[in-house]
């Protein structure tokens, strides 16, 4: 069990304060209560991915099975992968992100808000035009 400091004061009224270290953050559209500091614990269900980490994952599986022949077309994927044609071509756009793109996902330091359509439908050609089209939709990225 991981020790954190809470400060308590009392008031002259009797009222009795707590300041708990802790942080708000965003992960997809949850909103998390995290303790802050060096000994705070981490949470199982805090180190599950997102979605975004989920459908990039699966973009690369998908890009591989293309890659292999283990599937010979988005079509025959679909198929093997008992969903829509539409998506799965959606999706194995994220193979194409930018670097700096896929860190961001990775470490979920996106700007909040961002879905995967935000990013696998109609991304451009160039790296640096994808970041830019993510920055005029939902802001900078964040550090």
């Amino acid at each position: 069990m991981s020790k954190f400091k809470v400060e308590i004061a009392t008031g002259s009224d009797g009222s009795i304060s707590f300041d708990v270290p802790l942080r708000i953050t965003k992960r997809g559209y949850r909103k998390l209560v995290q303790l802050t500091g060096p000994e705070a614990a981490e949470r199982p269900w805090d180190a599950r991915p997102t979605a975004l980490q989920r459908a990039l994952g699966r973009a690369e599986r998908w890009r591989r099975m293309l890659e292999s022949g283990e599937a010979m077309s988005i079509n025959d994927l679909a198929a093997k992968e008992r969903t829509d044609f539409s998506y799965v071509a959606r999706l194995l756009n994220l193979t194409t992100l930018a670097p700096q793109l896929v860190a961001a996902i990775l470490d979920d330091t996106l700007p909040s808000g961002t879905t995967v359509n935000d990013l696998a439908i109609n991304p451009p050609l160039l790296w640096s035009g994808q970041i830019e089209q993510l920055q005029r939709k939902r802001g900078p990225l964040r550090r």
